[in-house]
């Protein structure tokens, strides 16, 4: 199948065995009752009925991210009542659908569910996220393909720069919403200086896009932390799903190593700090992203999580509310609790926005049978939601809206075996901090 620029597409869609397809398909119906339009509020007797909008989805439901995808039956069982009344563009009111297949945390299938959406299906719009994995091969194909797509919880230069970005151009088709490293190396050094160490930091990359692009040479966490006086000790990649860890461990001992800093995903770094425990590595500090992003992360490695730091980029203190249900942060989170009996997660606060973000762009849209005219809509929107402000123009790059970031700890909870509390709030002091940071128990 060859794409609007002439090029043959990764994988046709027809070829694939529908029986490994992961299909989650949400139909909500449009209503008789007035809706929202890009213009205003327009009566339900001035609209018209026009033909379904089918959004995109690609999240990672099985694999080693799978904690990321943890939360989207909630979230789309959630804004069933807020997409039932469908959206309206230009005065014609449109049923929405939203189509969602699992990458199985593989960058390869990512691709392939991506061009099944966009070639298949035929999506107007997609929205993804959950790490460079998942966003960044799915992205790809919206470029390729001509489709408009809505990124997040990736940081931006691997998301930007790894997909081959060049900050004078930008991309065309692929717009991104989230923190990036200069973020992360600023929660992470506000958060050390409560803590006194040697200033030995150990770093922990795979051999991956997050772990490529956070030990950049000259952009990553390794640079900026020599400018600030640490002693940076890299022993090098390691290659994602290493069982044994133990030459890292030596090599930090060996080196003296009081601060552990990367970007490891939860199971690598199971093993590596459960090895670490049983061989005696005891740094002051261990600050990692991406590993703890989920309660059952922490739950996973018992005792030895308590003390472990990271950036935290949503949890319930935030003073913010959805723009589709008006629910407070806190509120979010207490019904996700409520109505899965789990424990409150960041990406919850992340998926729940992307879509918040989409309807807004699709009201905003001036034709919704112009795809060009959903991405123009893209770049100008300004909209507060749970996770915060969201609004292109003053990214460090065109398509990159950049959002707030923290610092949290995991502490032993009290309803829950761990809690995340934020520990450090210089990035954004209009989020509280919750408690101080205490060092790891030797």
């Amino acid at each position: 199948m060859k794409t609007k620029h002439g090029h043959t597409s990764p994988r046709d869609t027809g070829s694939l065995d529908a029986g490994r397809r992961k299909i989650l398909t949400v139909s909500l119906q449009a209503s008789a009752l007035s809706v929202l339009a890009w213009a205003g509020f327009m009566p339900a007797a001035h609209a018209q009925t026009g033909r379904k909008i089918k959004i995109g989805y690609v999240t990672p439901l099985t694999g080693p991210l799978a904690g990321f995808g943890e939360v989207d039956r909630f979230v789309l069982d959630q804004l069933k009542e807020a997409f039932a009344k469908g959206v309206t563009v230009g005065g014609t009111q449109h049923a929405v659908e939203i189509m969602v297949k699992d990458s199985q945390s593989n960058p390869n299938r990512a691709s392939e569910v991506a061009a099944e959406l966009i070639l298949g299906d035929e999506i107007d719009l997609m929205v993804v996220g959950s790490t460079p994995e998942n966003s960044n091969p799915v992205s790809d194909q919206c470029e390729l393909n001509e489709v408009p797509c809505i990124s997040s919880t990736t940081p931006w230069q691997p998301w930007f720069f790894t997909r081959g970005g060049d900050p004078k151009t930008g991309f065309d088709w692929t717009y991104h919403y989230f923190w990036g490293l200069e973020d992360v190396i600023a929660t992470f050094t506000n958060m050390w200086k409560s803590i006194p160490t040697n200033k030995v930091v150990g770093v922990l990359f795979a051999n991956d896009a997050d772990g490529n692009a956070w030990g950049d040479p000259e952009h990553g966490l390794t640079p900026a932390l020599k400018k600030m006086g640490y002693t940076v000790v890299d022993p090098g990649r390691y290659q994602s799903g290493q069982s044994n860890f133990s030459s890292l461990i030596a090599e930090y001992k060996k080196a003296g190593v009081e601060i552990i800093a990367g970007v490891p995903t939860p199971p690598d770094f199971q093993n590596f700090w459960t090895q670490s425990s049983q061989q005696g590595f005891k740094p002051k500090i261990v600050t990692v992203g991406k590993a703890l992003a989920f309660p059952s992360s922490a739950e996973a490695l018992g005792p030895i999580a308590e003390g472990v730091t990271q950036e935290c980029w949503w949890s319930p203190n935030r003073p913010y509310k959805s723009s589709l249900t008006g629910q407070t942060a806190q509120q979010l989170a207490d019904d996700y609790e409520r109505v899965t009996g789990k424990q409150w997660t960041q990406p919850l606060g992340y998926a729940h926005s992307l879509f918040e973000v989409a309807l807004d762009v699709l009201r905003r849209s001036q034709d919704i049978d112009d795809k060009a005219s959903i991405r123009d809509a893209i770049p100008t929107t300004k909209l507060d939601t749970v996770i915060g402000h969201v609004a292109w123009g003053d990214g460090p790059v065109k398509n990159v809206a950049k959002t707030a970031l923290v610092g949290g700890q995991w502490i032993k909870g009290t309803r829950h075996p761990f809690d995340l509390v934020v520990v450090n709030n210089d990035t954004a002091p209009d989020i509280p901090v919750q408690a101080e940071m205490i060092a790891i128990p030797r």
